[in-house]
């Protein structure tokens, strides 16, 4: 009889683990590998993703089990113990299961589900699927009963089930593998900003119209021929009479297979432009992307709400949002952020937020700013004069040089250094 007792609480031990495991593997298994594994006709794969989907049904079975098993042990070993020890055995009885499930049924076969997650989620999903099956009902009845008592309280379980979105669930996801090591920074940088295009607006990378290279098209032919051959750039918007009358966008190709066909004689250039396509300035890179594939052109003009000419984005520029700065043959290189011993930061007044929090991991908001320089003129609510100083979201910004009404460049001291 004794022995029977000690098999019999031997085997709930070990139940109580595979509950413990298994629910520990279901709930930390990969959705997207699963979900490839699906793909691929695994038809383990496809039954973890449905008993997943529901997945307060699944946790409800599991934890029904797995208390069962476990209050059975408890009992078995404390009428063991009494038989053998008395009215002492209830105490020992307390000590020795609570060590055996805490080590064998909990702490052991959780951190190996943790470490196997996918595997073992795939080998128990057959056991799992009949348990849950035949524990239903029991666990239905369990949900009405703690849905109907959270209500009295005043929570609705309904109402937070799609608190967290599938965007903001991507986040965390790569905040947490950069965080333990296991994904770069540039990876993490690239994945995040392809969410971020549905949120940040063409005012946020676009070429502002203070740093555009524009053509007038009433200049003489010789002029605007050294112009173009003379620029780094491949499209320029035209201009006449008046800088906000844009005529249209010369691509240099254009022009020199014109020069190359017409000789020294001259030809009408604003023929030779394409016709501007004008985007307001709130339109979200996603919809600027798509626009620019629908279209098949490269390059748009920024206007306000007014119609005032903003500045230019092209193709490349989103390209770049997303993978990083690419630099070709022709390209300028730009003087821009020049860290110094003390661990402060010489930046120009240019420089966006987006870049600066995703070089250095600040976290400065951009909500209200494209560029530094706007950060410091939306906080000081002035435009400072320079040698002024301020702090602001803890980073102290110095004001090292302004031209007119623009802030050339600044230093800034993140919080570490403050």
């Amino acid at each position: 009889m004794l022995i029977a007792s000690l098999a019999a609480i031997l085997v709930l031990i070990i139940l109580s683990g595979f509950f413990s495991g298994s629910e520990t593997a279901l709930t930390a298994a990969s959705r997207a590998r699963l979900h490839h594994l699906e793909q691929d006709c695994n038809a383990r794969a496809g039954l973890v993703n449905r008993l997943i989907e529901k997945r307060e049904r699944l946790i409800g079975a599991i934890l029904l089990g797995n208390n069962a098993v476990n209050i059975f042990a408890s009992a078995l070993a404390t009428s063991f113990l009494i038989r053998v020890f008395g009215e002492a055995g209830i105490a020992y009885a307390t000590v020795a299961m609570t060590l055996l499930v805490l080590v064998f049924a909990e702490v052991m076969p959780k951190t190996y589900a943790l470490r196997n997650a996918d595997r073992l989620a795939l080998a128990v999903a057959p056991v799992m699927r009949v348990i849950v099956f035949l524990l239903a009902p029991i666990t239905s009845a369990v949900r009405v009963v703690v849905r109907f008592t959270l209500r009295l309280f005043g929570v609705d379980i309904a109402a937070g089930e799609s608190m967290i979105s599938p965007q903001e669930e991507l986040r965390g996801t790569l905040d947490l593998h950069a965080r333990e090591g296991t994904m770069v920074k540039h990876d993490r940088d690239m994945l995040g900003s392809i969410l971020d295009l549905a949120d940040v607006g063409v005012s946020e990378i676009m070429v502002h119209r203070s740093k555009l290279e524009m053509i007038d098209a009433d200049d003489p032919h010789a002029d605007i021929m050294d112009q173009v051959l003379n620029s780094p750039h491949t499209r320029f918007p035209l201009w006449r009479r008046d800088p906000d009358n844009i005529i249209g966008v010369l691509h240099a190709k254009d022009l020199l297979r014109a020069a190359l066909l017409r000789g020294d004689s001259e030809f009408d250039i604003p023929g030779l432009a394409s016709k501007p396509w004008f985007v307001p300035e709130t339109r979200t890179l996603r919809s600027q992307l798509e626009a620019f594939r629908r279209r098949r052109v490269h390059v748009a003009l920024v206007v306000d709400e007014y119609g005032t000419l903003m500045g230019m984005v092209t193709l490349e520029d989103i390209l770049e949002e997303i993978v990083g700065e690419i630099d070709d043959e022709h390209d300028l290189k730009v003087s821009g952020v020049k860290p110094a011993p003390d661990g402060s930061y010489t930046v120009p007044g240019s420089a966006t937020i987006r870049d600066l929090n995703r070089e250095f991991e600040w976290g400065l908001p951009d909500e209200e700013a494209t560029t530094i320089a706007g950060l410091v003129i939306h906080e000081a609510q002035q435009i400072p004069d320079a040698g002024q100083s301020f702090v602001f979201h803890e980073f102290r910004f110095e004001i090292l040089s302004r031209r007119r009404n623009q802030i050339v460049s600044l230093r800034v001291v993140p919080p570490t250094r403050l």
